[in-house]
C-alpha cells in the first residue's frame, strides 16, 4: 500500500461502521423484539461511541424464518418493527448525528410468500414465470441436478402447481430469483432507488457471490476435503457459487449506486482470500466494499495474523481500499475465542489496519456466545443440520445494556435468551473510564482525528515473540503499533525512538519508548508516535 490516499476520501473511508441485528438491540413495546423505536432511543449510545455508519439486517416484511432474509415486500416495513413513518424519523434522526445508515439488500432470493413468487409458482404461463429458476425433473423423476441448499438437503423443491422443480440455495422457503432475466434486474433497481430515494446511504449485498447458477444445472463436484463437514459442504459448489456472470450482475447493482451521490456499495463475498480482489471490480467497479473476515478467521498468534493481514493486503487491487470485520450475525463471537482480555489488543487492531473498521453490536463490550436451550433455537441451521456447532443464535441473542434481568433491552419476554449471571453490559462499562468499551470508544476517536490512521501507507515489521508489529505512515508522520497476543508480558526489539500515544489499558501516556526494547505487559496493545532512521526504507 503507498501512503498517498488524499485525492478521494468518502465518508465510509473515515467511518466506524456499526451492524445492528435489530430484532436484538432495543425493544421499545416490551413484545420481547427490537424495533425501529427502540433503535431511535439508542442513537445518543451510537453517537457517543463514535460510530459514523449503522448496517441493519433486513427490516423489510417477512414471515422472519431466517432472521428477516425471507423477505415478503421490499418495500414495507416489517411491523414487528415498526412503519415507514418511524423509518423515515429513524433516518432523520441519525443524519442530525451525523450517522449514515446502511441497509441490508437480499436480492438472490425472497419469501415463498412474496408476491413475485406466489405469481410465478402458480403456472409456466404466468407474467413472472421466469423470474425464478425453475427445471423439469429429472429422468429419473427426481431433481434436476445435485445441488445442496447450505442449510441441509436438496436445492431443489417440487411445486406440484407447475410440475416442475424450483431452486432455492437456502431455505425451501426462500426461492432463488433468476438473475439472467432482466425484468429481476429492473425490479432490484426498483427496490434500490425506492430506498434511496428516501434518503438511505447504501447496501450491503446479501450472498452477493451467488446471484448466477450454471445454466446448464451441471451436478456439482465433490469435495475432496469433505471428511468431518456437514451435508452442505460436501460438495464443490463451482456450478452454483462464484460464477463468472455473477460479476455482471454486481456491475449492475453498483450502475444503480452510482447513480446517487455519496452512496456505499458492500457485500457479502465468499471464497478464499485471493477471491476477494476480484470483487472490486475488474475494469469496471463492483463493491466498494467486499467484506473481509481474514482477522476472525485466522488464528490468533502473531504470526499467523501477520500472514492472514498480509495475504489479504496482497490479494486486492491496488487502488482498493481495505475494510475488516471482526464479527457479524452468522459469525461466533470473536470474544469466545480469543478471550475476553485479548479483545483489547483485537480493538487496537481492528482500528489500526489500513481500511474501514466494522464491529457487531456487542463486540464492543466483549460480548460472548449466549448458550441456547435446544427449545429457545430459532436458527433454521441448527434444526436442519444439528451437531455440527452451526447455530447462529448465540451472536444474536438481545444486547446487554445493563445488568437487570432482561439486560435493560426489553419489558418483556426476549424473542432469544439472555446470559445467566454475571455478563458484560453497557451500563458498568460506561462508568469504568478503563473498560473495553472506553477503550473502543478511544480507538475511534484516536483514528478519526489522526489521518495517519485514517489513510496512511502501511509497513509491517517483523513479528516475533507473539507481538504482532506494524507502521502507519503519511507524509512526515510515522505511527508504531505492536500488539502482544498473549498474556504473558513480552518484549519487542527495535531501534529507534517514540513516545506512546495510547495503551490498550489506557495509561502510560506520552510515556517515552526506549531505544532497544518495548516493554509489553500481558494483553497490550501501543500506538506511539515515532521519529527515528534506523527502520530503513519501509516497503509502503
Amino acid at each position: 500500500m503507498t501512503a498517498e490516499r488524499y485525492c478521494e476520501h468518502p465518508w465510509w473511508k473515515s467511518a466506524a461502521i456499526y451492524e445492528i441485528a435489530l430484532i436484538s438491540f432495543q425493544d421499545s413495546n416490551g413484545d420481547g423484539k427490537g424495533d425501529l423505536a427502540g433503535l431511535i432511543s439508542r442513537i445518543d449510545y451510537l453517537k457517543w461511541l463514535g460510530i459514523g455508519a449503522v448496517w441493519l439486517t433486513p427490516i423489510y416484511k417477512s414471515p422472519f424464518r431466517d432472521l428477516g432474509y425471507d423477505i415478503s415486500d421490499y418495500c414495507s416495513i416489517d411491523p414487528a418493527f415498526g412503519s415507514l413513518d418511524e423509518f423515515d424519523r429513524l433516518l432523520e434522526a441519525l443524519h442530525a448525528e451525523g450517522i449514515r445508515l446502511i441497509l441490508d439488500l437480499v436480492p438472490n432470493h425472497t419469501a415463498i410468500d412474496h408476491a413475485w413468487f406466489v405469481e410465478s409458482s402458480s403456472s409456466p404461463n404466468s407474467a413472472k414465470a421466469d423470474w425464478y429458476i425453475w427445471a423439469d425433473a429429472a429422468e429419473s423423476g427426481g431433481p434436476p441436478s445435485n445441488w445442496l441448499s447450505r442449510f441441509g438437503g436438496s436445492g431443489w423443491e417440487w411445486c406440484e402447481a407447475r410440475r416442475q422443480y424450483y431452486y432455492h440455495s437456502f431455505l425451501v422457503e426462500q426461492p432463488d430469483l433468476n438473475w439472467r432475466n432482466p425484468e429481476v434486474q429492473k425490479a432490484m433497481a426498483d427496490v434500490m432507488r425506492f430506498w434511496l430515494d428516501r434518503g438511505v446511504d447504501g447496501f450491503r449485498v446479501d450472498a452477493s457471490a451467488v446471484l448466477i447458477k450454471d445454466e446448464l444445472l451441471r451436478d456439482n463436484p465433490p469435495n475432496p476435503q469433505a471428511k468431518g463437514k456437514p451435508p452442505p459442504q460436501r460438495q464443490t459448489p463451482v456450478f452454483t457459487d462464484d460464477r463468472k456472470e455473477t460479476m455482471n450482475c454486481i456491475e449492475f447493482i453498483r450502475e444503480v449506486i452510482d447513480s446517487y451521490p455519496d452512496r456505499l456499495l458492500c457485500g457479502e463475498v465468499q471464497g478464499k482470500t485471493d477471491r476477494i480482489g476480484h470483487f472490486y471490480g475488474d475494469g469496471r467497479p463492483r463493491l466498494h466494499l467486499p467484506l473481509n473476515f481474514a482477522l476472525l478467521d485466522a488464528q490468533w498468534q502473531a504470526l499467523s495474523l501477520q500472514a492472514a493481514i498480509d495475504a489479504y493486503l496482497n490479494a486486492i487491487p491496488d487502488k482498493a481500499w481495505p475494510v475488516w470485520l471482526i464479527g457479524g450475525h452468522d459469525k461466533q463471537r470473536i470474544a469466545s475465542k480469543i478471550g475476553t482480555a485479548q479483545m483489547r489488543v483485537l480493538a487496537m487492531l481492528l482500528m489500526t489496519l489500513p481500511g474501514t473498521p466494522f464491529l457487531y453490536m456487542g463486540d464492543e463490550i466483549g460480548r460472548k456466545r449466549v448458550p441456547i436451550a435446544p427449545d429457545r433455537v430459532r436458527d433454521p441451521f441448527e434444526r436442519l443440520v444439528p451437531g455440527y456447532g452451526l447455530c447462529r443464535d448465540p451472536e444474536r441473542a438481545p444486547m446487554r445494556w445493563d445488568d437487570s434481568e432482561s439486560g435493560g433491552f426489553t419489558t418483556g419476554g426476549p424473542w432469544l435468551p439472555l446470559e445467566r449471571g454475571e455478563a458484560p453490559n453497557v451500563a458498568e462499562q460506561q462508568r469504568d473510564d478503563r473498560s473495553l468499551l472506553a477503550l473502543f470508544r478511544a480507538l475511534i476517536g484516536l483514528r478519526r482525528e489522526h489521518a495517519c490512521l485514517r489513510e496512511g501507507g502501511y509497513a509491517p515489521l517483523r513479528s516475533r515473540d507473539d507481538v504482532l508489529a506494524f507502521k502507519r505512515v503519511a507524509g512526515a508522520t510515522e505511527m508504531l503499533v505492536a500488539l502482544n497476543t498473549t498474556s504473558e508480558p513480552r518484549k519487542w526489539h527495535w531501534r529507534g525512538r517514540g513516545r506512546v500515544l495510547m495503551s490498550t489499558h489506557l495509561d502510560r501516556p506520552r510515556e517515552p519508548l526506549p531505544d532497544a526494547a518495548i516493554l509489553l505487559r500481558g494483553n497490550e496493545g501501543v500506538i506511539a508516535f515515532i521519529s527515528d532512521d534506523n527502520f530503513g526504507t519501509p516497503n509502503l
